[in-house]
């Protein structure tokens, strides 16, 4: 009876087409934002701007270091679907405060944090629903659906911003927030079995699960998982932090337009979505996981340089298209790390990982903010600034050095990462058709 029980919540049977709506809205919920946001954030710190930025961030991403693992294990006992809705709750909250009160925004941001965990929940999700072989596609989808979210959303935020106002905009955004959240309840049904999770609420959860750190301890004792580990915190490091201020940078720096730096997100977005999708399949298949991965760094550490040492418009053009490749990196990680662990640790796993980008999301956004104010690189204006820097000629964007430094170090750290060894596979049930993934089983996806 419980388990007819559980067939019945949402539509259909738990597949990738559930986790993909549910990335697909609430990112380009926040892509809508992309132009508000550097208003609104120049508005409330007039000062320091880049600093204030990687500060806000950097609180954020470490309550998303803390609550990651344990969000991710605890959806390995009672199921994905709540969790779904919570992360995907608080992570939109602060959307509406953007127009209401910036200041309670921000601070509803940093807070936010600790449910912005929603990747560790839809990976562990997308495990849940599909065989091993299959699951590096999967994830890769999901990736490009994250890309492919973000590849109108600023555009038309920009938009309606220019001919609306921001008001609408923000509207537009948390109506969309509401519908991702709505989609939840009604519509996605529970992919972790019966079996595997506990029957009630109620049950008492013992301190080592609900542990934030238990899972860090473990990782020291699996040699595979502790290097996954290292090479997934240097990679994100400098990304993080080329999220939390590249925008800014773009315009204030580089003299890109709203409109251009819509464009360029968008351009960025369709070229991930071909990478994701068609050259992450083709190349697990021919080179492997761990030389995928090897591959994905090696396109970041050339991005990086580009955007470090570039000082010409089709310079960021010609990085960003590098950078749509270096998008294969997580997504493949992501695969490998899934490949280590057993099916009823699949949370625990993408948990950790996503509380270690989280950490990253802390750490690299303050780390650019300050690299980005001992080089005199600050927004007081909406307008191109002045490069006044302390040495003359020195290249505008040294976070961006510094980050491809750190990937070096992960690349390196990477090389040493185990081939997984060939182990007989365990006998499984034979899935029916009514069982299959359809859209995996598709050779054009």
């Amino acid at each position: 009876m419980r388990d007819a029980s559980a067939a019945q919540e949402g539509i259909g049977k738990a597949s990738v087409y559930h986790a993909v709506v549910i990335i697909f809205l609430e990112f380009f919920a926040w892509g809508l934002l992309t132009t508000p946001m550097l208003t609104v954030l120049h508005e409330t710190f007039p000062q320091h701007t880049f600093l204030m930025n990687g500060l806000i961030q950097g609180v954020k991403g470490l309550l998303s270091f803390l609550s990651a693992p344990l969000i991710g294990a605890l959806s390995d006992v009672w199921g994905r679907r709540s969790f779904l809705l919570v992360t995907v709750f608080f992570t939109c909250a602060p959307i509406p405060l953007m127009r209401l009160s910036p200041w309670w925004y921000f601070a509803m941001i940093s807070v936010s944090g600790a449910f912005s965990v929603t990747f560790s929940v839809i990976f562990a999700y997308v495990a849940d629903v599909t065989e091993e072989r299959d699951r590096s596609t999967a994830y890769g989808l999901v990736s490009a659906t994250f890309a492919a979210s973000l590849v109108t959303s600023p555009a038309i935020g920009a938009y309606l911003s220019a001919c609306y106002g921001d008001n609408l905009v923000v509207l537009v955004a948390t109506l969309i927030a509401l519908a991702d959240i709505c989609f939840i309840l009604l519509a996605v049904p529970e992919s972790l079995p019966m079996k595997m999770r506990l029957n009630t609420w109620g049950v008492p959860i013992s301190w080592e699960q609900a542990d934030p750190f238990a899972s860090f301890r473990k990782v020291g004792k699996d040699t595979t998982v502790l290097l996954i580990c290292i090479t997934v915190f240097l990679s994100y490091l400098p990304e993080a932090g080329q999220y939390s201020s590249f925008f800014l940078y773009l315009r204030q720096v580089i003299n890109f337009t709203p409109t251009t730096i819509a464009v360029f997100i968008g351009v960025v977005g369709v070229l991930s979505i071909v990478a994701q999708t068609l050259f992450l399949t083709l190349l697990m298949k021919t080179i492997g996981n761990k030389n995928t991965v090897l591959l994905g760094l090696g396109f970041q550490i050339l991005q990086l340089t580009w955007y470090g040492l570039g000082s010409e418009p089709w310079m960021m053009w010609a990085a960003g298209a590098v950078a749509a490749m270096s998008s294969i990196t997580f997504p493949a990680v992501s695969a490998l790390v899934s490949r280590s662990a057993d099916a009823d640790k699949q949370g625990l796993v993408q948990g950790m990982i996503t509380g270690i980008r989280g950490l990253c999301n802390g750490l690299g956004p303050a780390l650019y903010g300050f690299v980005f104010f001992l080089f005199n690189v600050e927004l007081n204006e909406l307008t191109p600034i002045e490069h006044n820097y302390p040495i003359p000629g020195l290249s505008p964007g040294p976070p961006f050095l510094l980050g491809a430094c750190t990937v070096v170090v992960a690349f390196v750290v990477a090389l040493f990462i185990p081939e997984r060894s060939a182990q007989p596979e365990k006998p499984c049930p034979a899935r029916s058709d009514e069982d299959s993934e359809p859209l995996l089983q598709d050779s054009t996806v």
